[in-house]
């Protein structure tokens, strides 16, 4: 039996920061990564390989970082976990002994079990599996007429990649409006307008029925009775959490699914900790239980998992998701953190709306000038930032993490309206016109 200091299962975004941050504060300790994939994507770039890199080769997070500070990696899978007797048992190699575990197994595909006709040829999901990834561009070369299940972020992003390639593309949402659980609808709407001017084609507030054909795909019946023609269709609505491995080896599941762990990212087990897709998330302003999986989130827990797993520090600590998304259509930036107008007031919280509508650049003749849009959402009685919007250019999705920084640390709107920022014509909006700031002044009038 071989032995490792610290045993991170999974090799993806979480895996990888993890396995970087435990190296990296306890030097003198052995540090293993075991993972299914010869070769790791890179999570959000997946729904880009289609019509932005054209290739998953693109795509690659990088082992080189691994390998220069030392740590073990692994290919093969491991089929169980004895926690009593800290042991992993190894698919095809010899069982591992450690010290500390960290579960990183990510999440999967949700292929709902009501959906008729999943299993025909060219439906498909977005897994984070190179194998996959490619044998799916190789089959959709030949697809014409494809049907996008769901308008997240993923939805979203891969319907405007294969349009690209000039596919004709439907995209299918059963709520109101395409992100519609990141953004208001004033936001979301802009999204959707932009969407469609690019040729897609959008039918939100409606649900799939069946997915039709005998043996392959020739289309989808929609809730209303209404049949789409298709060559392909892609299941893009949502992911479930990879705990299997956990729970078999006794360790607590949380009634939304994933591995119970707390600030710490400790599990039950002081000597198991969990990050990533898998693990419990608990929203940073509510305090409920969260079902968000984010990549970025993922790479905070696994920092947080690799510093504190020898010695606790009260201020390295995770307390709570907040949800930051961005994405791009085209030249295009959406981006939220935090909570929406809509789910704050779901919530009970009394809160006051700002918006101001500016330009990323000054003055605007500048090349490359795009709008800015920036919505606030602040509670009435504090004054504290509960969350934020952006459209805007390439710059909002560095604004948006300001936003979140701002949420994070209980930032109120007073606290803005004196902030001190830089700022130059060719990076960022002028000072004094600077959306973020704009739309405080907003919110800051309405508080009056």
């Amino acid at each position: 039996m071989k032995k490792t200091d610290i045993l991170i299962i999974g090799g993806s975004a979480a895996g990888l920061v993890a396995a970087l941050t435990a190296k990296s504060n306890y030097t003198d300790k052995d540090v293993t990564v075991i993972r299914k994939e010869e070769i790791v994507m890179i999570p959000c770039g997946i729904p880009y390989v289609y019509g932005t890199t054209g290739t998953t080769n693109k795509n690659i997070l990088p082992d080189e970082g691994l390998k220069k500070l030392g740590v073990n990696i692994i290919v093969d899978e491991v089929t169980s976990i004895d926690k009593e007797n800290k042991v992993c048992t190894i698919k095809n190699s010899d069982n591992l002994q450690y010290d500390k575990l960290i579960i990183a197994t990510g999440s999967t595909p949700t292929v709902p079990k009501w959906l008729k006709g999943t299993e025909l040829k060219n439906v498909f999901t977005i897994p984070k599996n190179k194998v996959y990834l490619d044998e799916m561009q190789s089959m959709l070369e030949g697809c014409k007429k494809i049907v996008t299940i769901g308008a997240g972020f993923i939805g979203v992003e891969l319907s405007d990649e294969l349009n690209k390639l000039g596919k004709e593309v439907v995209l299918v949402e059963k709520l109101p409006h395409i992100l519609g659980l990141a953004f208001d609808a004033e936001v979301a709407v802009e999204a959707e307008a932009l969407i469609k001017s690019r040729g897609v084609k959008l039918l939100t507030g409606i649900g799939v029925k069946e997915i039709l054909g005998e043996d392959k795909v020739s289309g989808v019946l929609l809730e209303n009775g209404e049949k789409i023609e298709a060559d392909a269709v892609v299941l893009s609505i949502g992911y479930r959490p990879n705990v299997k491995l956990a729970q078999e080896a006794g360790l607590e599941i949380n009634d939304m699914g994933f591995i119970i762990a707390d600030q710490y990212r400790r599990t039950r087990d002081k000597d198991i900790f969990a990050i990533g897709d898998c693990s419990e998330k608990r929203d940073f302003i509510t305090g409920k239980l969260s079902g968000i999986m984010l990549a970025s989130t993922a790479c905070t827990e696994a920092r947080v998992a690799g510093m504190n797993l020898y010695k606790l520090s009260t201020v390295k600590t995770f307390l709570g998701t907040i949800g930051i998304y961005s994405t791009a259509i085209h030249e295009t930036g959406f981006a939220a953190a935090g909570l929406t107008e809509a789910i704050a007031k779901k919530e009970g919280f009394e809160v006051v709306t700002g918006c101001f509508t500016g330009i990323d650049r000054h003055p605007g003749h500048i090349e490359d000038t795009h709008k800015q849009m920036v919505k606030l959402i602040a509670s009435k009685d504090s004054g504290i930032i509960l969350g934020g919007e952006i459209v805007g250019g390439k710059s909002a999705g560095e604004l948006i993490n300001v936003i979140g920084f701002i949420i994070q640390g209980k930032m109120t709107i007073a606290d803005l309206l004196t902030a001190q920022i830089g700022t130059h014509p060719m990076l960022t909006a002028s000072p004094a016109g600077y959306p973020l700031i704009k739309a405080a002044e907003v919110v800051a009038k309405k508080l009056k």
